[in-house]
């Protein structure tokens, strides 16, 4: 009896290796998510489409072993049911898949982070950001549910903790709840850093830390708008703020807007 080729081993292998690594993935994901204290999922990942995939798999592979033993040759169709196997499997995803949200856990944290600033930015009332955790409550609740998963169950609703006399964001919030945004204000009160609890860009499971990215964390700037007068040369400038743009000298000609010329004629 022939064997069959080292194409069609290693073909096999692969298809083989392929599978355990999506659907084994998975299948461990969505197990790990169910039982961890903090996850990066919108809703718990899928455990009975891996487990299926599995179990075919290795029925296939029982039927590929046994033909290895039985020295069956290269036309034996049991040869070709790992590839079939993983061809479909992939299909069945790409359909799944069309109908899944296609923001992450990540994404739409840093959205929620985004949107908390833009809206306490609003409330700004005169030279100094807001501090009363009554007046910055109500954005909260026009921002959904975290996008983190709490021991398997979607976390429900975002909290709010106010720090006041901070020198800059806050980096660890050991003992807070995922889902806080914490609004730390200087002592000035002429600005505010919003930092927020989650997982660190990156990571899928672990315990709730302050959402950061290679080590420095995600934070909005709250600060009131500077009047036109003072953006002047000297004034002070907020961060993320351009600079003043440097006044003509005196005696200079006073500058022209390019539209309003005419085209110089040509000789």
């Amino acid at each position: 009896m022939k064997l069959p080729s080292p194409k069609t081993v290693v073909t096999n292998v692969t298809c083989l290796l392929v599978l355990l690594w999506l659907y084994g993935g998975d299948l461990l994901d969505g197990v790990r998510a169910r039982s961890a204290e903090v996850s990066a999922f919108l809703t718990p990942p899928r455990v009975e489409w891996p487990a299926v995939v599995l179990v075919v798999t290795l029925g296939v592979l029982g039927v590929v072993l046994w033909g290895l033993w039985r020295e069956r040759p290269e036309g034996f169709k049991g040869y070709r049911l790992l590839p079939i196997v993983l061809v479909c499997a992939l299909f069945v995803d790409l359909v799944l898949m069309e109908s899944q949200v296609p923001l992450g856990a990540e994404d739409v944290a840093l959205m929620s982070l985004n949107q908390f600033e833009r809206r306490a930015q609003t409330l700004v009332n005169g030279p100094t950001v807001p501090s009363d955790p009554a007046v910055l409550r109500p954005v909260l609740e026009q921002l959904g549910q975290p996008p983190y998963l709490v021991r398997g169950t979607r976390a429900e609703a975002w909290s709010l903790q106010v720090r006041t006399n901070c020198d800059g964001p806050v980096r660890e919030a050991p003992g807070l709840e995922v889902g806080t945004f914490i609004y730390c204000v200087a002592p000035d009160r002429k600005l505010a850093w919003v930092s927020l609890v989650g997982l660190p860009v990156g990571e899928r499971f672990g315990r709730p830390a302050v959402v950061t990215e290679d080590g420095e964390p995600h934070v909005g700037i709250v600060q009131p708008a500077l009047p036109e007068q003072e953006t002047g040369e000297g004034s002070a400038q907020g961060p993320f703020q351009g600079r003043p743009e440097p006044s003509a000298p005196a005696g200079a000609p006073e500058p022209v807007d390019a539209g309003g010329v005419a085209p110089a004629p040509s000789p």
